[in-house]
């Protein structure tokens, strides 16, 4: 469903962002207007004002047919606000009616209030940090930004498995973990939006990327060894890390072990497998060599009409023979990922996708829900691809938390994506002592984490203040290859920068 909305009495252009996300939530499309929508299917009139306290009204009205809707609500705030404190208030207080108007208008209860970032587990660790109660950090979150009980639960049992999981999450900041990306895959699914392309064909854009990527590891690993820097966890992603060769595999790892330092006490290493097809003894030896025994090794769904449809030349059994060759060679903390509303699906066919997997039963399980990402090839033929309803998805989920909870699965992590079906969250499960420990750093943002190889995203955290600055990697192959030394020493600066001993003694 497309709708245009009109906008009046929020001039600042500071609000437009917020605004559509938050509209985007009830309806599958929407044009946000700030002003004269004469075309409008909505009209919302905003009314705000800030003294002691700020409070915010919104009216919402409906052309056709005529009706109305009103929410008011009010934050008490400081006097000594900046003015960024201040809008941000603002901009709460204004979300907190926007939504409140549309959940009565259309009847959709919003169980994550009107959170629309990625990391929602991170309010709750900020309470924790500042010495919050528990009963007063959920009463909070509540009524700061409108969450359910049942979202404050799961946030709350996350926190408290990360922390059981990694006591000293709050005082790694001196440390830093390595993110290395590897951009080829045999083929590139139908939803995806990472950097991944074909390898067939493209041998020489491998060999020139494999260079670069040496060469990177090399500089930043003399830097880390000369500043004394630890690493926490190396995490190989993608694309799919196992499409290149074996003898390839080798070599990388090699360089690892010869640039990284202490690569022996690293936490966790982790190489995703994710493509089945991907998966041979030889490489296999290649992770058991090198002392690598966390890999992924992704069904996605074990339909095998969806899987064609997305685009995974692979079948269902070869998921499940890779599985057990992967155990039989060594591999003992294996995940697998699953993704509900794919194409086609519904709650029968996401039941026997977890009946296969109760078969199995790998370490970790990653439950996605089906994200329309703008760029993927899913998203610019939506027509193409059916996907289940709201509530459908809402019941897959249920079964999803349902089973995992039989099976002796604790979430551990969890993100949220825009365009994501029933605006729902991906959760990462685990038995107990299996959790992936990138993961949590990964989403929690409690250490920078240096990003290697071919759109790889680094991601720097100033040990005192925590402010969060993004330096990206090319995407493409060639452009990657023709300016790997730039990036590796741009990085370079910004790491001697971040880890200045005067930071650490703030």
């Amino acid at each position: 469903m497309f709708l245009r909305i009109e906008i009046q009495g929020l001039e600042d252009e500071r609000f437009h962002r917020p605004l559509q996300n938050i509209a985007n939530l009830f309806f599958e499309e929407t044009e946000i207007l700030l002003s004269n929508g004469e075309d409008a299917d909505l009209q919302v009139e905003f009314k705000w004002e800030a003294s002691d306290s700020i409070f915010a009204r919104a009216l919402l009205l409906v052309k056709d047919p005529a009706e109305q809707y009103e929410s008011n609500h009010r934050i008490d705030i400081s006097p000594d606000l900046t003015d960024k404190e201040l809008f941000q208030h603002v901009k709460r207080a204004v979300s907190y009616v926007f939504v409140n108007v549309l959940q009565d208008m259309t009847g959709i209860n919003q169980k994550w209030g009107i959170l629309t970032g990625v990391r929602p587990t991170k309010l709750l660790h900020r309470k924790v940090q500042q010495g919050i109660p528990a009963p007063v950090a959920h009463k909070q979150l509540a009524e700061d930004y409108m969450i359910s009980q049942e979202k404050v639960e799961l946030m709350q049992k996350i926190v408290d498995r990360q922390l059981a999981v990694v006591p000293d999450l709050y005082s790694l900041n001196s440390e830093v973990s390595i993110y290395i990306g590897i951009p080829f895959c045999p083929t590139k699914c139908a939803y995806c939006t990472f950097p991944a392309y074909a390898i067939n064909g493209r041998q020489g854009s491998v060999n020139s990327f494999l260079g670069g990527l040496h060469y990177e590891m090399r500089e930043v690993g003399k830097w880390l060894k000369e500043n004394d820097i630890n690493i926490t966890t190396i995490y190989y992603g993608g694309g799919t890390p196992t499409s290149i060769t074996a003898e390839e595999m080798d070599m990388l790892y090699e360089e690892m072990y010869a640039s990284f330092p202490d690569v022996e006490n690293v936490r966790e290493i982790t190489v995703e497998a994710g493509r089945p097809d991907t998966i041979t003894p030889e490489k296999l030896e290649v992770l058991k060599k090198w002392n690598i025994d966390r890999i992924s090794v992704n069904p996605q769904s074990y339909i095998q009409e969806t899987l064609k449809a997305i685009g995974r030349h692979h079948t269902v059994q070869e998921t499940i023979d890779k599985f057990h060759l992967s155990r039989s060679m060594g591999m003992n903390n294996i995940n697998m990922d699953l993704i509900i509303g794919l194409p086609g699906e519904e709650l029968p066919e996401f039941r026997t996708t977890l009946e296969e997997t109760e078969k199995l039963m790998p370490e970790s399980l990653t439950v996605h829900t089906l994200s329309f990402k703008r760029a993927s090839e899913m998203t610019r033929n939506k027509q193409k691809y059916k996907v289940a309803s709201r509530e459908e998805v809402e019941k897959m989920m249920d079964a999803a938390e349902g089973w995992t909870a039989a099976h002796g699965y604790t979430p551990y992590y969890l993100y949220r994506q825009k365009n994501i079906l029933g605006n729902l969250e991906n959760v990462g499960y685990s038995i107990a002592g299996q959790e992936s420990i990138y993961n949590i750093m990964i989403m929690e943002e409690q250490q920078t984490i240096i990003g290697l190889g071919c759109g790889a995203s680094s991601k720097f955290v100033h040990p005192v203040t925590g402010k969060i600055m993004q330096f990206a990697n090319p995407k493409d192959p060639k452009s990657y290859n023709d300016n790997f030394k730039h990036y590796t020493h741009k990085k370079i600066e910004i790491l001697d920068e971040l880890f200045k001993k005067e930071n650490f003694q703030a």
